[in-house]
């Protein structure tokens, strides 16, 4: 099930309570987002055990913010990041947002 998260506070708290998870940046507008949407939603659907997180550009734009500036990842949206261990390991954007990218990060094979 895919978690919806708002603010600063909130992203701090999944960073320390969750080993690795995913967080979508999506934009609520973009027909894009949408697919790339879909794709994570297909992705979690398959993948229960893996916690998925997004985030509404156009509401948590704060946030959004922060994530680009604390782990140096340039802002784009839709955006896909793979958290491990408080780090951002991996991250794709737009088309490249697959469920198949997803399944092959997460396995180590980016």
């Amino acid at each position: 099930m895919i978690k919806k998260i708002d603010t600063i506070e909130q992203f701090e708290e999944v960073l320390t309570k969750e080993e690795t998870f995913y967080l979508l940046k999506h934009s609520l507008t973009c027909p894009i987002s949408q697919e790339a949407y879909n794709e994570y939603e297909k992705f979690s659907k398959e993948n229960p055990s893996i916690p998925a997180y997004y985030l509404a550009v156009q509401e948590a734009r704060p946030l959004s913010n922060e994530i680009a500036e604390k782990f140096a990842i340039k802002h784009e949206s839709p955006q896909a990041i793979l958290f491990s261990t408080g780090k951002a390991e991996w991250n794709a954007s737009h088309w490249k947002i697959t469920k198949k990218s997803l399944e092959q990060a997460i396995n180590g094979e980016h």
